[in-house]
């Protein structure tokens, strides 16, 4: 819209310096610029187009902090601001609303500017549930954004198929909870390390001008989607059912199951949760202690346990409440069309690496846990063969990917990276009341892969 503001000026100017005896024209017309007039110079095929491969190490770097800005028009900032008060409440109220709503907030087009580069009328919208609505109802702005790049492009059709080096979507998470600001990433990585499939992470700072210039909303994370690169990128066949279950039944509890609460995030149009019964059914078949290698086998027939025990192993080793065990969400099963076995994804983070709330992480031996409540845990640590593996799983996880040694040296990698962005966050962006408390979040992280250490020694009884 630049190329329009000089004739606009000069049109002003000769306009004020017209002789008075000169008539004004009865009726002026001015071009209008509108919103879907715009030309889109930094458009590459490597940074913009679909035709380019998934740029890992652009995007998800390990030992950096990289820069992102998002500008939206003050009208349309108002617009998204107004639909989170309707969801949750006036902002910092701390009453009224919903707790969480089953509404997602509105998308919004806006500009993305990275490295220099321009991505046009990209959708943006707020995301989270719970941490989302604490986050606003706290008088908080640092908010958590999604991103989708070409959410627009039937508004506007120059942006048809946009990517961000190969990305369509992108979640900037605000590290809810997380005083260290590291725990998603580290827990990421952790379980692809491990060899599961799990979103990439890395470290962006995040301004965001609505009309008043840029404002420093504070230290994100950048995670990869699973409905996008990560099941592209992760598994041989990218066509098979893709489920994030949120709800009663994604508890696996005998007869709990509902179509409903296995929102599917592929093949929507094709009404068949086939592969979800038939892991219910295997689940809870009679002949889980009477014909126990029977069970086994109808079960890994639809449901890959291997990496199930394994991801049990680094969620319980590494403390993780808010997920399965817990809470009825923060999960995707992928049916891998390869193998035809349901494939259990971690999901959100955030708040791994402690022992949390909601009664705490699970103790690894899962003591005080409902079998019949949570039977993908309870039924398979019951089988002495699951149990095995799983035993096995929690040796290998304490030994290798989250070693003492290894860990605080991550950890005081990360402490010193992320100082300086951390520590100068503005008071109503962040989850800081002060700035000792982000070294003070990495030494407790420390203590806590040495306790979480000393536990595992304890119940393998080495």
């Amino acid at each position: 819209m630049r190329k329009f503001l000089l004739p606009l000026l000069l049109l002003n100017f000769l306009l004020a310096c017209a002789p008075d005896d000169i008539e004004p024209v009865e009726e002026t017309t001015t071009e209008t610029v509108s919103d879907k007039d715009f030309q889109i110079p930094d458009w590459t095929t490597a940074t913009h187009s679909n035709d380019a491969d998934p740029n890992f190490d652009e995007i998800f770097q390990d030992n950096t902090v990289k820069r992102i800005d998002i500008v939206i028009t003050s009208a349309r900032w108002k617009s998204m601001l107004s639909n989170m008060t309707s969801l949750y409440g006036a902002f910092g109220s701390r009453t009224g609303g919903n707790s969480f709503s089953s509404e997602d907030p509105i998308f919004v087009p806006a500009e993305v500017f990275y490295k220099g580069k321009q991505w046009y009328r990209v959708g943006v919208r707020f995301k989270g549930n719970s941490s989302l609505a604490s986050t606003w109802r706290n008088g908080n702005m640092k908010l958590s954004f999604k991103l989708d790049f070409d959410e627009f492009e039937d508004d506007y059709p120059q942006i048809k198929n946009q990517r961000f080096y190969g990305f369509k979507k992108l979640s900037l998470k605000n590290n809810y909870n997380d005083k260290s600001m590291v725990r998603e990433k580290v827990s990421g990585d952790i379980f692809r390390k491990a060899g599961l499939a799990s979103s990439h992470t890395a470290f962006f700072t995040v301004y965001v001008d609505y009309g008043e210039g840029p404002k420093y909303f504070g230290l994100y994370t950048l995670v990869e989607e699973v409905d996008d690169t990560v099941i592209e990128t992760q598994f041989a066949d990218k066509d098979g059912n893709l489920y994030q279950p949120d709800g009663t039944g994604a508890s696996f509890a005998l007869g709990t199951f509902s179509e409903a609460v296995f929102t599917k995030e592929t093949n929507e149009d094709a009404a068949d949760w086939t592969d979800i019964k038939n892991l219910f059914s295997a689940l809870h078949a009679s002949n889980r202690t009477t014909d126990p290698g029977t069970w086994r086998s109808n079960l890994e027939a639809v449901f890959d346990t291997d990496v199930f025990l394994k991801y049990l192993a680094i969620n319980t080793v590494i403390q993780n409440w808010d997920t399965y065990g817990r809470m009825t969400h923060n999960y995707y099963l992928y049916n891998n069309p390869q193998t035809k076995t349901l494939n259990w994804i971690p999901w959100d983070n955030n708040e791994a690496l402690q022992t949390g709330n909601q009664q705490g992480s699970l103790p690894l031996n899962f003591s005080g846990l409902s079998a019949s409540q949570w039977p993908l845990i309870g039924y398979l640590y019951a089988d002495p063969v699951y149990k095995a593996k799983y035993d096995a799983n929690v040796r290998e996880v304490i030994n290798g990917v989250f070693n003492t040694t290894d860990m605080h040296a991550l950890y005081s990698s990360y402490g010193a990276l992320l100082e300086p962005y951390a520590t100068t966050e503005v008071a109503g962006y962040s989850f800081l009341s002060n700035s000792s408390e982000f070294q003070s979040a990495i030494n407790t992280l420390k203590t806590h892969a040495t306790s979480r250490a000393a536990a595992v020694k304890s119940y393998l009884g080495d």
